[in-house]
Order: C-alpha cells, then sequence, then structure tokens
C-alpha cells in the first residue's frame, strides 16, 4: 500500500475509533490494534504502535473532558498509578510472550460484566452518583496490564466495573481518558525499550485521526444520556466478548 493511501487508512481508523470510544468510554484500542493485525503486524507490535498513538489521542480526549467537567480527580489518582505499574508489566510480557491466552481469560469477565450491566439498565438499576467512587485497588492493576497485553482493554474494563458500581457514566468515561494517556505513555516507553520504534505510518495515522475527532467525542459523551451510555457501553463489552468467542474456536 502506498505511504498517502496507508496513512489515510490509519487516520480513518482513529477518527472512527476515537468517537466511538470518546462517547462510550471505551474501543480505540480493539479497533485501532484489529486493523493493524489485519495489517499482518506481528501482536507485540501493533499493541505498541497503538499506545503510541493513544498517548496522543486519549491526552487530547481526556483534556477534552476535562473541559467539559467530565473529570473527577480521585478517582483518576486511584486509578492512573495502579494502572501505570500493570502497563509496564504487561508491555514487558507481551513483548517476549504470545498474548493469545489474554484473551481466554477476559472473555468471561466481559461477557459477565455486559450481561450485568444490560439487566441493571432494563430494571431501571440504582440512580448514578454524580461524583464518581473511587477505583477499587487492583482495577487500574489489572486493566493496565490487560491493556498492554491485548492493544485493547483498559476502558472495557475500567468503564464497565465503576459504571456497575452506580457511578456517572459521563465522569468515568472521562477520567478514565485522561488516565490512560498516563497509562499510555507509560506502556508507550515499555515498549520502546523492548521493541525499539514501531509502525510510523499507523501511529502517525492514529494520532492524527484520533486527535482530531476527540473534541467531538467528549460533547456526544456530555449530550447522551446515563440510561443510554450504560447500553451502549454493555452492547459493546458483549461485543468484545462474543468476538473473543468467536476467535478461540476458528
Amino acid at each position: 500500500m502506498a505511504p498517502l493511501p496507508e496513512f489515510l487508512t490509519f487516520a480513518a481508523v482513529g477518527v472512527f475509533a476515537q468517537l466511538v470510544d470518546g462517547a462510550l468510554g471505551m474501543a480505540y484500542g480493539v479497533v485501532s490494534a484489529a486493523m493493524l493485525l489485519g495489517l499482518g503486524l506481528p501482536p507485540a507490535l501493533a499493541s505498541a504502535s497503538v499506545h503510541y498513538a493513544e498517548t496522543f489521542t486519549c491526552g487530547a480526549s481526556g483534556i477534552s473532558h476535562l473541559l467539559a467537567g467530565n473529570v473527577r480527580r480521585r478517582l483518576f489518582w486511584s486509578l492512573v498509578i495502579p494502572g501505570v505499574i500493570g502497563a509496564v508489566i504487561g508491555a514487558y510480557v507481551v513483548s517476549h510472550v504470545p498474548a493469545t491466552w489474554m484473551r481466554l481469560v477476559l472473555t468471561p469477565y466481559l461477557l459477565g460484566t455486559g450481561i450485568f450491566l444490560l439487566l441493571r439498565n432494563f430494571r431501571g438499576g440504582g440512580r448514578p452518583s454524580n461524583d464518581a467512587p473511587r477505583s477499587p485497588p487492583p482495577l487500574g492493576l489489572v486493566a493496565g496490564f490487560a491493556d498492554a497485553m491485548g492493544g485493547g482493554g483498559w476502558s472495557a474494563l475500567t468503564v464497565t466495573t465503576l459504571v456497575a458500581r452506580g457511578a456517572t457514566p459521563r465522569m468515568v468515561i472521562g477520567t478514565v481518558h485522561l488516565a490512560k494517556c498516563v497509562v499510555s505513555a507509560a506502556a508507550s516507553v515499555s515498549f520502546l525499550l523492548h521493541m525499539g520504534a514501531p509502525h510510523g505510518t499507523a501511529v502517525l495515522g492514529l494520532i492524527c485521526g484520533g486527535v482530531t475527532a476527540a473534541p467531538l467525542g467528549a460533547l456526544f459523551a456530555r449530550k447522551v444520556s446515563p440510561r443510554a451510555a450504560t447500553l451502549l457501553a454493555a452492547t459493546a463489552v458483549l461485543g468484545l466478548g462474543l468476538n473473543n468467542v468467536v476467535k478461540a474456536f476458528y
């Protein structure tokens, strides 16, 4: 593929992935990593490239959410510190060990959480709190590790868990995005040390597309009702889980 068409392809993927991610708080890494894998990049190189791009796209998205009032400081710190530790460990592992088994580990969690959110949404659940709760201590660690291993999963794990605990979806989404910027930067440094430079055209295209779409995703998240955002998040997580099931039997 010629450089310009290749760049435009990755930019388009970055726009689409960032709009979905900005509204739901998840799927940027999953969509981007799947695209890179489809082009033949090894899993470790695909994950590294996505994290380089996410350092910029999540930074733009996180700042947009901060300006829109969608960030809670206490939740941010309870996610970012263990998240960085998990990402550094995960980047080291994926640089030396195949990541296929990680999909099997995450699949039951994704399916169970998606079903729980759907049931909670249809039953009405409790009223979400305007002040997002502190993250459970293992959550950031596990999410950071899983995200570095598979190229995505940070938001799927953190957003669904926190929304299920009664937090307002837009506050969770905004805070998770800002934390993801720091976690991605830590993973990127680890990948750089273990693997060297990533796929340059892919990273540049993903960055340009994602940064362009970040403000629109933040505004969309502010307008979507908590019930609708919960339903969309549950659908996305179920889709990720079912996709892993299909791959396991393919």
